[in-house]
């Protein structure tokens, strides 16, 4: 007979105990806020930090045998996380190994993304430097297809290994992610990417220093620094030719007046209008709302449709009304 879903701290506890010791670390009710770079979010029921094979398994055991609904975190970036929380399991990934492989690295999905840049800068191995300054994990990087400055992670896969929402581990190709535009097929899928090989290129170092700082002071001049945000909230828009660049969704808010609206604590950012930012005390609701109020100033004055790139976080099933 399966267990009902735990609804309280108590019950999640229990929970957490039944798990064996290796899998030490879990967090209970652990607020989504101090896991998100928007730090918005009600609490999750267990937080569970993925440092190896065995542990992930040992977490989608779990929610499997208790019918628990589970997603995945790495740094928290492009998450919005709803104010009541997510009732379930929250796959933390931490994996953090690294190896040169030649011209390659083998590296946990757990790294941050911006300090592999560095570390693979220092060896002399070079390609990764159009991300710098972009938050979060490289595994997140990677099922979101992070991209700017005409290139996207997805470029530089030669394999991945995951584990399958049924517990098996598999090693990808880059044609199983159907990489596309800010997305891939591990979105859909629910994949857990544990680590990752990126083939790069044993080049210039020092001219590939100088992009990344060139492209750091672009981030530092557009993106807000001291005031916790999503990133870009809006995906850019196709281009309206075959072979054409996108359309900046930035240029069209700001063309549509998004740069005056907020709502409670959630504001649009005064240097970027596609980018909301919590100036204190910002819910998930006043987010929503003025997400809603920047997609109709669009529709509106332009007749585009924009797409969100942040994710929403919310037990499956839960009302997301702004209201």
């Amino acid at each position: 007979m399966t267990t009902p879903k735990p609804a309280t701290r108590r019950d999640w506890q229990e929970l957490a105990r039944r798990l064996p010791a290796a899998a030490g670390g879990v967090l209970v009710r652990c607020p989504l806020s101090e896991l998100t770079t928007l730090r918005i979010g009600g609490p999750a029921g267990l937080v569970c930090p993925v440092q190896n094979v065995d542990a992930a398994q040992r977490f989608l055991e779990l929610s499997d045998q208790h019918r628990l609904p589970w997603t995945c975190l790495g740094g928290g970036s492009n998450i919005l996380a709803d104010d009541s929380g997510y009732d379930g399991l929250v796959l933390w990934v931490q994996t953090r190994g690294f190896e040169v492989r030649q011209d390659a690295v083998r590296v946990g999905a757990g790294w941050d993304f911006d300090a592999l840049i560095v570390e693979t800068l220092r060896l002399g191995l070079t390609g990764l430097e159009f991300a710098s300054g972009i938050p979060g994990t490289v595994g997140g990087a990677l099922v979101g297809n992070a991209g700017c400055y005409g290139h996207e992670v997805g470029e530089f896969l030669a394999e991945a290994t995951v584990l399958r929402a049924d517990g098996r581990q598999a090693v990808l190709g880059p044609e199983d992610f159907a990489f596309s535009y800010r997305n891939s097929a591990l979105k859909d899928r629910g994949d857990v990417v544990l680590e990752l090989v990126l083939a790069l290129t044993r080049g210039d170092a020092a001219a590939a220093g100088q992009r990344r700082a060139e492209h750091l002071a672009d981030r530092r001049r557009k993106h807000p620094w001291r005031q916790p945000s999503a990133g870009s909230y809006f995906k850019n828009l196709p281009p309206r030719e075959p072979g054409g660049r996108r359309r900046s969704a930035g240029e069209l808010l700001e063309a549509a007046g998004a740069k005056a609206m907020r709502e409670g604590g959630a504001a649009v950012f005064s240097r970027h209008a596609n980018i909301i930012v919590n100036t204190g005390g910002a819910s998930s609701c006043d987010v929503l709302r003025l997400a809603a109020r920047m997609k109709e100033a669009v529709r509106e004055r332009f007749n585009e449709t924009l797409e969100e790139e942040v994710r929403y976080l919310a037990t499956p099933g839960a009302s997301r009304d702004p209201a």
